[in-house]
């Protein structure tokens, strides 16, 4: 089960809370390999790859709109009023982000704004993989259609019989995605980047995926596609005193760790007996869950950490920078004000990661192996430019004129100081 690990120095908390690291050198040559071949030959290596990795033969990549109608149809109504909810609150977090910005003059005659314009063409990577994350088309076209995008393309791997699963499509129907293909892996990360002749190049790739999908994103960045973050494992990181609830604290770990074998779990507690009885109930839950034997992985590679107080259980905790951060105390809301490295903060005993996974309204795309101390999660702003303007009077720029000319003399730059003066000759 969890590695307990009792009041450890501040000077090992670096390697303590160091994530797996995973071997790259391998991975990205293969990867490489797979982008190579998409650039060169479109279609049909996507196709070819599909055939290898999802064991299917595909005539067509691009889902029609008969299996959209059909897969409308199939999802059931119980399902697609939850996902109806869910949207709502989505829209309604994210469209607060929209704020017009307003015009500054920083002198008189001299007017200074900024205006956000949607990313035109941006595709999102929704995973097949062991669950259909259907609720992440929601976290990704939500925000993308508020943005202003023009094109919104989806990729998702198809099943073995060539299908995608009714949830996604209808998820992807309900938030306006304008195109959407059967492609997974490094190859559909390889056709948003370039293009085929089916798959249209988009400018900016969203979503998460396996450590291919991670690889393959992280390359075509540094090939000019902007990428929304850097991603690695999900990872939970629950804050338990003697107020938690050990059947919640243990329903939380586990809800994280039945992501994946590579899933990180990490529980910091002041308070021994709270750990061994999460403990207790990990062990009594963990045989309940169809996905035991991924989550039971998980959970042996991960941490209780004690620690002396709470002031020293925060700072660990800002330290380890964690995708998602449960606090489980009667006083959450004190401790969240010194949460300062997160991607999502749950405050309190009945906030559980899965709310803000599926429906509270806050984005569950994250930043994930300790990126938190400078990334933020998807929001409004990722699918936008923010494109700034200046308008000047003649009065405006005589008022200026001399701090400019006096700055470009300075560095050296005198066209820059003639471009100034030339309009008062």
């Amino acid at each position: 089960m969890l590695k307990l690990i009792k009041y450890p120095k501040r000077s090992e908390w670096n390697v303590l809370l160091k994530r797996p690291a995973m071997e790259t050198a391998s991975l990205e040559a293969s990867v490489s390999a797979v982008l190579k071949e998409v650039k060169e030959n479109g279609d049909e290596a996507v196709r070819r790859f599909t055939t290898i990795f999802d064991k299917v033969v595909l005539d067509k990549l691009e889902v029609a709109e008969e299996e959209i109608q059909k897969a409308i149809n199939e999802t059931a109504d119980e399902l697609k009023a939850a996902i109806k909810i869910a949207a709502q609150n989505i829209q309604k977090f994210h469209e607060a982000q929209l704020q017009e910005e307003e015009i500054i003059e920083t002198m008189p005659g001299i007017q200074c704004y900024r205006k956000k314009i949607g990313i035109e063409k941006v595709g999102l990577y929704i995973p097949g993989g062991t669950a259909p994350l259907f609720s992440t088309i929601l976290m990704l076209g939500i925000p993308a259609k508020l943005a202003g995008c023009k094109e919104i393309i989806l990729c998702t791997p198809p099943d073995k019989t060539g299908n995608i699963h009714p949830a996604i499509l209808y998820a992807a129907h309900i938030t306006g995605t304008t195109r959407i293909f059967k492609a997974g892996g490094a190859q559909a990360i390889a056709a948003m980047a370039y293009g085929t002749s089916t798959i249209p190049k988009v400018y900016k790739i969203f979503g998460p995926g396996n450590q291919y999908v991670t690889a393959a994103k992280q390359l075509v960045q540094k090939e000019g596609v902007a990428i929304d973050m850097p991603a690695g494992p999900s990872e939970v990181c629950v804050w338990a005193d003697a107020t938690a609830n050990p059947a919640f604290v243990a329903a939380d770990l586990l809800s994280q760790a039945e992501h994946g074998a590579d899933s990180q779990v990490l529980l910091v507690t002041n308070h021994e007996a709270t750990a061994k009885e999460v403990e207790l109930e990990l062990i009594k839950q963990l045989d309940l869950l169809p996905r035991k034997e991924m989550a039971a992985k998980a959970i042996a590679n991960s941490k209780i950490i004690l620690v002396k107080d709470e002031d020293e259980g925060m700072d660990l905790i800002n330290a380890y920078a964690a995708e998602h951060l449960i606090l489980a105390s009667d006083n959450a809301e004190t401790l969240a004000q010194k949460v300062v490295n997160a991607g999502s903060v749950f405050i309190g005993h009945f906030a559980p990661e899965s709310a803000g996974d599926y429906a509270s309204g806050t984005n569950h795309t994250l930043p994930t192996n300790g990126y938190a101390t400078a990334y933020s999660g998807v929001s409004i702003d990722s699918f936008v430019k923010k494109i700034t303007f200046q308008q000047l009077t003649r009065e405006g720029l005589k008022n200026i004129s001399t701090t400019v000319t006096a700055m470009a003399m300075a560095e050296g730059l005198q066209a820059h100081a003639e471009a100034v003066k030339v309009r008062f000759k």
